[in-house]
């Protein structure tokens, strides 16, 4: 094997530099991995590339290599390993958390306070980049049925989604609401489908990302964002409103709408990350006996379920892939990214590998 390999780090201008970096060794319980796929972020865009927003330790620390979407295959394994060897192609959970805390013995990570925790492409490297070490302890098995550019959107926004519909219980009684179609958006339309819900209403206010949703097959009705939107959404619901929202919008006005286009009883879960909501608590929440279900990221546990769920529902994530791009290709795949009006964006390695029979 080579000695060195290229990566990607973002300055927080608005640009990316590719570098040369020595390719790690793994220690005991770690792996490294060869890259396969690793897709790129909204959070990439908002708090990294554009400039750097995160502080302290959970701050992106400059000169990390980019990248908390990896999935790849294992070439070289250290000591101590239990599950994991080489050749297993792997999906990788996007926060190291210190194993040992509460939040880390539930799966959730990206709960960990500790010190020791570190995200990776923030952190610590990531997977924008020939190789990336990792704990064995963040690894998810990726399914032969499963390509790698599915495998890299399960480890973040897929993930995202899914730790969402089910904290709100998405079911075949529902008809579900969705404000803001970019890809963590399109990802929880593409789920509720696959929960059964009856009738997908996406809202947003980019066209490109409306018509998008609409050629995916993903939404029943597409709705402008704008003031009357609730009002629509009312009435495709009989004048009862949605029974579950999910807002991925990180909107004031986005977020208001899935709350007073959720009807009485009903549930809405914030995802999206950033931004502000106002709306009037008697009104909107109180008197309806809503619930508004704030949910970060997801488990590793529900990780492993969703992709045992994603091969039985015959499900590809990589399907909401527009655009892919070879590492040497990075600047205009992060430039792509930040105009907001694609589908996914994946940087890929191997791309003959992403061919699977379906």
């Amino acid at each position: 094997m080579k000695s060195s390999m290229i990566g990607a780090v973002l300055p927080g201008n608005s640009t990316t530099e590719i570098r040369e970096f020595p390719i790690p060794s793994p220690g005991y319980g770690e792996v490294l991995i060869k890259m396969k796929s690793s897709t790129i972020c909204g959070s990439d865009i908002r708090c990294i590339y554009r400039e750097h927003l995160g502080k302290g330790p959970e701050g992106y620390q400059a000169g990390m290599i980019a990248g908390h979407e990896p999935c790849g295959q294992i070439v070289s394994a250290g000591p101590g390993l239990r599950r994991f060897k080489e050749g297993d192609r792997v999906i990788v959970y996007h926060i190291s958390g210190c194993g040992v805390c509460n939040d880390c013995r539930r799966g959730y990570m990206i709960s960990c306070t500790s010190d020791y925790r570190r995200a990776y492409g923030w952190q610590r490297d990531g997977g924008m980049a020939e190789y990336i070490l990792a704990e064995e302890k963040d690894l998810v098995l990726l399914p032969n049925e499963l390509t790698y550019t599915d495998g890299a959107q399960v480890a973040c926004g897929f993930g995202t989604v899914y730790e969402a519909i089910q904290k709100i219980g998405v079911s075949g009684d529902d008809a579900v609401l969705v404000t803001g179609l970019g890809p963590v958006g399109l990802a929880a339309l593409m789920l509720a489908r696959a929960k059964g819900a009856n009738l997908l209403i996406g809202t947003d206010a980019v066209p490109e990302r409306l018509e998008l949703a609409q050629a995916l097959g993903l939404v029943d009705k597409a709705i402008p964002a704008g003031q009357d939107a609730a009002e629509q959404i009312r009435e495709l619901t009989g004048g009862h409103g949605v029974e579950k929202a999910i807002d991925c919008s990180a909107n004031d006005k986005g977020r208001l709408t899935a709350v007073q286009a959720t009807r009485k009883w009903g549930d809405i879960a914030f995802v999206g990350e950033g931004g502000s909501c106002c709306f009037q608590p008697s009104p909107d929440i109180i008197h309806d006996q809503k619930k508004i279900h704030g949910s970060w990221v997801t488990s590793i546990w529900l990780m492993e379920e969703l992709v045992e769920r994603l091969v039985r529902w015959r499900l590809h994530p990589a399907d909401l892939v527009t655009h892919r791009f070879a590492l040497t290709e990075v600047e205009s795949a992060y430039s792509l990214m930040a105009e907001g009006r694609s589908g996914k964006i994946a940087v890929v390695f191997d791309e003959e590998l992403e061919q699977v029979s379906r």
